[in-house]
């Protein structure tokens, strides 16, 4: 399990506009177990979820009603930024783990 948080940059957004506490946001998005076996494959272990091609996922960003992770890493993006978030299982679903 990931021990703590990293935002790992995929591709720049336009560095001007950030989300603030409160703003809604859309994000596409996928979510991987951490699997520390596989650091040639960025630690990305069984793909547990998805919203690519259900489009993109609306979320109200700072407020805590998503995952401690988001609510962290995604005001550190900039619009039209792609990252991947490795986010610690205390930051994610705790207690409530995914599974594989």
């Amino acid at each position: 399990m990931a021990s703590q948080f990293h935002k790992l940059l995929l591709s720049e957004g336009n560095r001007i506009d950030y989300p603030r506490q409160g703003d809604e946001v859309s994000i596409e998005y996928t979510g991987w177990l951490y699997d520390a076996s596989k650091p040639h494959q960025d630690f990305k272990g069984n793909q547990f979820d998805s919203s690519v091609g259900r489009g993109p996922f609306k979320i109200q960003i700072g407020i805590g009603r998503v995952i401690q992770g988001w609510d962290h890493g995604v005001p550190q993006m900039s619009l039209g930024e792609k990252s991947r978030l490795i986010i610690p299982g205390n930051m994610a679903y705790g207690e409530r783990s995914v599974t594989d």
